[in-house]
């Protein structure tokens, strides 16, 4: 019998919007066919978590939250830094999947992306970001912007069982879409996006029509559980 192999470390983001209706809706994207892992599913946005995420350069970039406070949050054995770093990784997957993010500057305002073409240099720097010849504290301190992860809610933990030959040992976050700001239709790593009701996303998977792992299935039936955008906002202090 083989050893099952060690799950490696992974942070994903739901991103919800109110839809005008009292209830919301979350943002997903569905991964190109030829992936190796998990081709054509329709995931959340996320992906590992790198050394580089806890380091003492990008720690120095964030606000709105500490290693300790994400320690406690997280209830883990990790360091504090490195705890910190699933929140970064959230934060640094989403924006170079979907090109949303969650930057502040020095007074912590929001990045506004049409400020002196802010928004077309971060354009071409995510590119950059997600080949590899960029790193995120790079990018950040380019910019003179911080992560407000402040902005950012976890909701749970989970690992990929034994039996499978890739495994992942993920936290899930939760965030309200930031202001002015449109998730990409495709990137990279994305074949589309595409926003839609929780409910109606599981509806999709129980038809086959929409495949999803179950710790996605979780996620969205977790939310369908608050019922209306304003239990969901309440419960986890999110701001339209």
């Amino acid at each position: 019998m083989t050893n099952a192999s060690i799950p490696s470390k992974a942070s994903t983001i739901v991103v919800v919007r109110p839809d005008g209706n009292s209830q919301f809706e979350v943002l997903m994207t569905r991964r190109p066919q030829n992936m190796q892992v998990l081709g054509g599913f329709l995931v959340f946005p996320g992906g590992g978590v790198e050394e580089v995420d806890w380091s003492e350069r990008m720690l120095a970039r964030c606000r709105g939250l500490s290693p300790a406070q994400a320690q406690q949050l997280l209830g883990t054995d990790m360091t504090p830094e490195q705890s910190m770093g699933h929140w970064v990784a959230a934060i640094r997957e989403l924006f170079e999947e979907a090109g949303l993010h969650f930057f502040v500057n020095e007074r912590g305002d929001p990045a506004h992306v049409a400020d002196e073409g802010l928004g077309e240099r971060l354009a071409q720097k995510r590119r950059t970001l997600s080949t590899g010849e960029l790193d995120f504290p790079s990018l950040l301190e380019s910019e003179q912007l911080f992560c407000d992860l402040g902005r950012v809610a976890y909701l749970f933990h989970r690992i990929t069982p034994d039996k499978h030959a890739v495994r992942f040992d993920t936290r899930f976050y939760l965030a309200t879409l930031p202001k002015n700001q449109i998730p990409l239709t495709a990137s990279e790593e994305v074949a589309e996006s595409l926003w839609i009701a929780p409910n109606a996303a599981i509806a999709e998977s129980e038809s086959g029509h929409f495949p999803m792992m179950p710790p996605t299935i979780i996620a969205l039936r977790m939310l369908v559980e608050h019922g209306s955008w304003h239990n969901l906002a309440s419960a986890y202090g999110l701001v339209a």
